[in-house]
């Protein structure tokens, strides 16, 4: 087992951390990435266009954001509509399955927000002192 790797059973009971098909750490890998996160709550408002889901999401590529509806729509938390007009109208839904997800992701999105502060004070501490002990470590040359 890799160092940092949990042993506990909750973590291993359903994933061999070893294995890197294994399928809980894929969909955890996959539904927890930069993007998945961010387009399954714009979803949970209602059906979106692309180009209102591009513009929305911040920093995100065209091609990125082809990418993440596609695997959704094929790990089936997605639905895809194209419409056959000029020009083209794609919306996309969130499904039965990937409505589930929304409690879990809401919660998530919630714990941020409440500490959010804590975070970045903590964030803020650590640099600080890195940052002595970088001066510190070069003093002593």
């Amino acid at each position: 087992m890799k160092d940092g790797t949990s042993k506990s059973q909750r973590h291993t009971r359903h994933t061999d951390p070893d294995n890197p098909e294994c399928e809980v750490r894929t969909i955890l890998d996959r539904i927890g990435d930069k993007w998945s996160l961010l387009v399954i709550c714009l979803l949970a408002d209602g059906t979106r266009r692309f180009s209102e889901l591009r513009r929305e999401i911040d920093g995100i590529s065209q091609r990125m954001l082809t990418l993440t509806l596609r695997q959704h729509e094929r790990e089936g938390l997605v639905t895809r509509t194209v419409f056959p007009v000029v020009p083209p109208r794609v919306d996309y839904d969130l499904t039965e399955l990937g409505s589930t997800l929304l409690d879990t992701i809401q919660a998530l999105v919630a714990w941020a927000g409440k500490h959010g502060n804590e975070i970045i004070a903590a964030r803020a501490a650590y640099d600080a002192r890195a940052a002595a002990d970088t001066r510190s470590a070069s003093s002593s040359h």
